[in-house]
This record gives C-alpha cells, structure tokens and sequence, in this order.
C-alpha cells in the first residue's frame, strides 16, 4: 500500500499550493477539507496544474468517525495541518465555534493518528502567538502567548498540546511552522487565495480594489512609529511557504521531535509599500483612504528566519514584486476567486 501524505485544509490557499509542491517533489497526498472556507474548484485546478489526480475527502476534523473511516482507506506516513478557521475578527465575535474547530478537531485528529500508528505532524502555526513584539526581529526564542485574539489563543494553545504531547511519548515527530504574512499565488494563476465576503488580509483587498470589485482601500493608522507612519508587516510568497513545508517533512525523517520554525523573509513593508508595489504589477491605481487604528493592531512585526535556513535549509526566495505579480496574474484571470 503506498504511503501518502494527508493534507488537512488542503483545498485552502495554503493548504493547495502546498499540495502542488508535494507532488511535482513526487509524494502521493491525499486533501481532507470541510470547505467552509475552501472550495473544490481549487483541487480540480490543483490536478490541472500537476497532471495528476489528488484523492479528495469533503471530511469535518469534528466528525471522527468519517475521520477513522478515512485511516483505515489509506495508509499515512505523516500529516499536514492546515484545517482551521482563521479570521480574527470574526474569533473575536465567535470564539466558542473557533475553540471547538481549531482546538477539538485538532484532538481529534491527533488521537486517530496515534490510533493508527502515525506519528508525524507538521502543524501550520502563525506568528500571532507572539502578540505585541517585545523586539524585532522575532526569532523562535521570543516569548508567547500574549496573543490578542481568539484565532491567535488557538494557534498558541494547539501548539501547547503539541510540545506536550511530543515531551510525554517520544514517538512522535511534530514540526510548528509559524507563518507570517502569505501573499501572491501559483505563476500559472490557476489557484490562488479566494476569499468569501470582505478580504481579511490586506493583500486580497487590495486586489479587489484593482480589479474593480472595491472601489477603495482603507488603511487603518498612519501614526505609527514606522517609516510612512503605516503598519509594517513580513510578507512571504505563498510558494516560499509551501516549500518551507517540504522542506519540514525532510527535517521529521530524521526523527527530530518537536521544532518550531518561523516562516518569513525577514523584511517589513509598510501597508503603502505593498499599495505602491501592487500599482506597478497591475499598472492600476489603488485609491486609498487613511483611518483611525484598528484595535489589536501593532505597528511592526517581522520574522528572523534564520533558524529554518540553518536546519532545513529553506529560504524565502521570490521578491515582492514577484508577490504582486503573481497575485495580480490570479485576481485579473479569476475575478471572484473560484466562484
């Protein structure tokens, strides 16, 4: 029986260009999706791109018998968890159903695993667990937890379990991959980041508005302590990312426990450089207007990724203008996403 990959969440933005990575690297992945957040256009688009048919389970983490049902079909060697909600305002008016999905579905997951004799996890993790930096550059030794939203509490708390888990029996081989900002998209621009409703992230936005969907951006706070005075962010190529993990599942074949590695290019770009940026990729204009702060938000937050260079030997290589581009190539040949 072959050995596959399962890809949790993998018919996502994240969780899709990952899959296409792993199997042009010639691993056979099976996707699991609830696609609440996810549609299964992006898979077809997927085997598209791949030439090769991905075996696709429309499976809730919560729901664990159709999550037995789908171990005792295939055999796996190692898993990818990308299944979870994911937008912080609405964690903050929702926070029971995000506790619930990211936090049960997650033991869910786990305890079928251990069940079946699968040990091996890379869980993608996110830079809110570090809440408001307390210096910058952020490496993996910086403290956590002072997360300042529901969504971020459950990456924190999942990553708890994890190390616990992984102190209690030595069996298990668990990478946290800790992501900052992932923007652009496949250069085929068949499949890229699809949002439902009103973008939560700034780059989708400002799509939007170049596309015509929107008629402007708006920008929260121009008094910060940064260069233009606009939040500074680490913005990575969702490619970059998606090798980040490969690169990972090399680390657990040498039975390495728990790690945890941030995933970022190490540079920040203000909100303006990402709007100037995009109005060179797309040749449009991006009208913008400048508001009041949002709640919660910090003024700069960038990854030293040093760490991942030196173990897995990965490095974010594709430049924000090859970002834009890519993403501009996705939103102009696919308007409303995959709808």
């Amino acid at each position: 029986m072959t050995s596959n990959i399962l890809v949790t969440g993998g018919a996502g933005y994240v969780g899709s260009h990952t899959v296409v990575e792993l199997i042009n690297a010639g691993y056979s992945v099976v996707v699991l999706d609830n696609l609440v957040n996810a549609s299964m256009e992006s898979i077809k688009r997927v085997e598209e791109i791949t030439g090769k048919s991905v075996p696709s389970h429309s499976i809730d983490l919560l729901d664990r018998n159709a999550l037995e049902g789908l171990f005792k079909k295939y055999k796996f060697s190692a898993v990818m968890h990308f299944a979870g909600l994911k937008a912080v305002g609405e964690s903050c008016e929702l926070p029971l159903l995000y506790y619930k999905t990211n936090l049960v579905g997650t033991i869910n997951l786990l305890e079928v695993m251990k069940e079946n004799g699968v040990y091996n996890m890379i869980f993608s993790s996110s830079a809110t667990v570090y809440g408001a930096p307390v210096y910058l550059p952020l490496d993996e030794n910086h403290p956590v937890g002072g997360c300042t939203n529901p969504y971020g509490k459950t990456k924190y708390f999942i990553e708890n379990m994890l190390i616990d888990l992984c102190k209690a029996d030595n069996q298990w081989n668990i990478i946290l991959l800790r992501y900052f900002n992932p923007v652009g998209s496949h250069i085929s621009g068949k499949i890229g980041e699809s949002p439902q409703g009103v973008p939560n992230n700034l780059m989708p936005y400002v799509a939007q508005v170049a596309v015509g969907k929107r008629k402007e951006l708006t920008v929260y706070g121009e008094d910060y302590d940064t260069p233009d005075g606009t939040g500074v962010r680490d913005y990575i190529h969702v490619v970059d990312l998606a090798l980040g993990h490969l690169a990972a599942l090399k680390k657990l074949d040498e039975k390495c426990g728990c790690k945890i590695y941030n995933l970022g290019t190490g540079k920040g770009y203000s909100v303006l450089d990402m709007v100037k940026a995009f109005e060179k990729a797309s040749g449009k204009p991006i009208p913008y207007k400048i508001t009041a702060r949002r709640l919660g938000d910090i003024a700069s937050c960038y990854a030293d990724a040093s760490l991942a260079e030196n173990e897995l030997h990965w490095k974010a290589e594709r430049s924000l203008d090859q970002m834009c581009e890519d993403l501009w190539r996705w939103q102009s040949m696919n308007p409303n996403g995959y709808l």
